[in-house]
């Protein structure tokens, strides 16, 4: 085990990392202001769920196989990068129902499977365990159950942080839902996030 120390110190740089908004809270808050609150918490957990898939290849070792292997590293990217990049173009191409005010219900599964993939075909994520974890490790000790611990560490504490971001941006996007202009904006801008995070993760290299 970390001491307690590196403990509570790894314990804030993670909230300190959490906060600070990226590509995931970006697609949270995306889902929170298109489709509401509940759509926003799910999108939290698939990024969540996700996250603990690279928790557990960092503690076995695959995460250093995609940060070491090229091949490896594009394969997965581009996956990712294209199943983002279909479902923002899916998304603008949409019928747009300009009578229909609210937004439909959100298929809440659907939304939690896309947050799934996301995060799981994020190499960047990888690489971010790999980066930051060891700086915490207890090298004198068995390194696998620590590698565990911090990471689902970081990973409760990071979903703490998303369902906050997903609550602010369903109550400041209120106003917009009851909109008929906002149905159409909310198609664009949704569709829009997804195609950049998309071509984001397609450039990102392992040096990164």
């Amino acid at each position: 085990m970390p001491s307690p120390t590196s403990f509570a110190l790894f314990c804030l740089a993670s909230a300190a990392l959490a906060v600070v908004p990226g590509p995931a809270v970006t697609y949270i808050v995306m889902h929170s202001v298109d489709k509401g609150r509940r759509a926003g918490l799910a999108s939290a957990a698939g990024v969540a769920s996700g996250g603990l898939v690279h928790v557990a290849a960092a503690t076995v070792g695959l995460s250093a196989l995609i940060a070491s292997s090229a091949t490896a590293f594009t394969v997965v990217k581009l996956v990712g990068a294209a199943y983002l990049i279909v479902v923002g173009i899916r998304r603008i191409a949409g019928r747009d129902d300009s009578e229909q005010v609210q937004a439909p219900p959100a298929p809440l599964r659907r939304i939690y499977r896309q947050g799934v993939i996301v995060n799981v075909f994020n190499p960047k994520t990888a690489l971010f365990f790999l980066a930051f974890l060891p700086q915490f490790v207890d090298r004198g000790a068995s390194i696998p159950p620590q590698v565990a611990l911090l990471g689902l560490t970081f990973a409760a504490i990071a979903f703490a942080s998303d369902c906050l971001y997903a609550l602010l941006a369903d109550l400041l996007a209120g106003r917009l839902r009851r909109s008929g202009r906002g149905a159409l904006a909310r198609r664009y801008l949704s569709g829009g996030i997804f195609v950049v995070l998309g071509v984001t993760a397609a450039a990102a290299h392992r040096s990164t």
